[in-house]
């Protein structure tokens, strides 16, 4: 079976977003959505655009951006290690519009305080922004932790999800 790698950009609220994923004979399996200077974005060539793929996943973009979407349901990569895929899936059970802490979230997935800060690294390391919707976990405090995409884009994001209300500036 031949899969090849293909890439796409999606524009969005939040600038062009990067897709990457695998193409086979069963269709397209989604491997990284990225931001504009996201750090650890893949490395892509130029010659291995191919819009046609990802026909679904831009259809589910827009969906979300337009309001119309709360989960996207996508085949999707399995990368990562056992423990950064379970706190990835974890990440799918956060409803639409709410936040969860690192440390809720910890709890749930079994992971003793001592190593909150490996549920954060696994978080910092999602390769598939928005759909695995790392954006909704926050610090114990309310703040807004680090996020790969970019604070300002974890803020609208959670502002666009209804989890936080609009600033009045």
């Amino acid at each position: 079976m031949t899969t090849r790698t293909v890439h796409t950009v999606h524009p969005s609220p939040l600038g062009d977003l990067l897709l990457t994923g695998a193409v086979s004979p069963a269709g397209l399996t989604l491997g990284s959505l990225g931001m504009p200077g996201q750090r650890g974005a893949p490395s892509i060539r130029a010659e291995d655009r191919d819009d046609r793929p990802f026909a679904e996943v831009h259809r589910q973009l827009d969906a979300y951006f337009a309001g119309r979407r709360t989960r996207f349901e996508l085949p999707l990569a399995a990368t990562g290690t056992p423990f950064q895929r379970a706190v990835w899936q974890a990440l799918e059970d956060i409803p639409y519009g709410t936040t969860t802490t690192y440390g809720e979230l910890a709890t749930r997935l079994g992971v003793p305080r001592a190593d909150l800060r490996a549920v954060g690294r696994a978080l910092g390391a999602n390769p598939l922004l928005l759909v695995r919707p790392c954006h909704r976990v926050i610090g114990a405090d309310g703040s807004m932790r680090g996020y790969a995409g970019g604070v300002e884009r974890k803020l609208w994001l959670l502002t666009h999800e209804g989890a936080l209300q609009p600033a009045l500036v």
